[in-house]
């Protein structure tokens, strides 16, 4: 196996002791929720929780993927990536959590090996274009999961480099999509619809925009940034709002993305979209159609909010009202038994006492788990 794969031995019986200390119970906000009481938030349950899932995820068998590695998935393994580090960061924790560390083994591993992985879904078993829509993704996930562990280090590494090289191999050079990633599409939102491949191009956008070492600025990716810039600006007029805010969140790091004009219109959408409670529903920020034909939940969620709240803060508005309104509904909103934060499917009604039913919940405590830290680190 090449060297560059970063393998530090983990004791799995930590692995079982972080996952009973939360299986107890988890229920992934349904029916009744219950919230905090107080104004502040409970960083270790939060942890504890988000460790419990990612344990769920790698030992999932419909998880796990070739080469013994598991799917690097848009709603558990992301938020999951960008939030964990924060939180020991937080905690003062030295290493990584076992979770953690058994994830980013997995990442490195299907990076250093990816001329010989499989791609996460196949035609054959998944329908046409499958093999090509999840290669794409997976090379954008793998790079701005990288980016985001190297620009804590502000080292970037050889392994990084590899997966940006990966990413821009697949980007679309030409047509209706240059710039774009072919996006996976199972008719999921948020992040695996018809509307995800622009939010795919987002995640690329902030891949770069977070890469120490002024990766940016490097020449042999001028071209490639030049397509995803202007893919990103050309089809901007017509995105749902959760591809706006994906696109204000990666401008705070990928200058040149959004005009004075459509930052003021998209915060005044934003504002519009703000709950009487202060937070935000999913369910408001596009045209969704569960495949049952249940009820959209409609009370505001930890996904919306605290990825809206994350974007503000991130451009320089943390001042506003709006957030200030939206960090009050995170610090209230988080399940003070179980740690995380409640949202729902907009596909389909889970029994949120199923692991699958937590799917949401779990973006949501990832990022309301961002926009918290954002906000005390910045008042700090």
């Amino acid at each position: 196996m090449n060297s560059r794969i970063l393998v530090i031995p983990v004791m799995l019986a930590s692995v079982v002791v972080i996952a009973a200390s939360v299986n107890n119970g988890v229920a992934a906000a349904g029916g009744k929720l219950e919230t905090a009481t107080t104004t502040s938030w409970d960083h270790t349950a939060a942890a504890a929780y988000l460790d419990s899932r990612q344990v769920w995820w790698q030992s999932w068998p419909k998880a796990q993927r070739d080469h013994q590695t598991v799917c690097i998935s848009c709603h558990t393994a992301l938020p999951y990536a960008l939030a964990r580090p924060a939180l020991r960061q937080q905690s003062g924790e030295q290493n990584l959590a076992a979770p953690e560390q058994i994830m980013f083994n997995y990442i490195a591993k299907r990076v250093t090996l990816w001329n010989e992985m499989e791609p996460f879904y196949q035609d054959g078993k998944s329908g046409p274009n499958k093999s090509v829509e999840s290669r794409n993704t997976e090379a954008v996930l793998n790079a701005l999961i990288l980016a985001s562990y190297d620009a804590r280090r502000n080292h970037l590494t050889e392994l990084t480099k590899s997966a940006f090289k990966d990413a821009w191999a697949v980007q679309q050079q030409s047509g209706d999509k240059a710039g774009a990633w072919i996006w996976l599409n199972f008719h999921n939102g948020p992040w695996e619809s018809e509307v995800s491949e622009y939010w795919g191009a987002t995640m690329a956008a902030l891949a770069v925009g977070i890469a120490p070492d002024n990766y940016r600025n490097n020449p042999e990716i001028q071209g490639n940034l030049k397509l995803l810039r202007a893919y990103l600006r050309r089809e901007y007029p017509t995105q749902p709002l959760v591809n706006r805010i994906a696109v204000l969140w990666a401008s705070a790091k990928f200058p040149g993305l959004l005009t004075s004009n459509e930052r003021a219109a998209l915060l005044k959408s934003i504002s519009a979209a703000q709950q009487t409670d202060g937070g935000w529903s999913a369910t408001s920020l596009g045209k969704w159609q569960r495949r049952d034909n249940t009820p959209l939940e409609t009370r505001s969620d930890g996904y919306a909010t605290g990825i809206i709240v994350l974007a503000l803060e991130q451009t320089g508005m943390r001042r506003l009202p709006q957030v200030s309104r939206g960090l009050d509904w995170l610090r209230h909103n988080q399940s003070p038994k179980e740690g995380f934060w409640p949202a729902w499917s907009l596909n389909k009604q889970h029994d949120p006492s199923t692991d699958t039913g937590r799917f949401m919940s779990d973006a949501a405590t990832g990022y309301a788990v961002l926009a918290l830290l954002d906000s005390q680190e910045k008042t700090r």
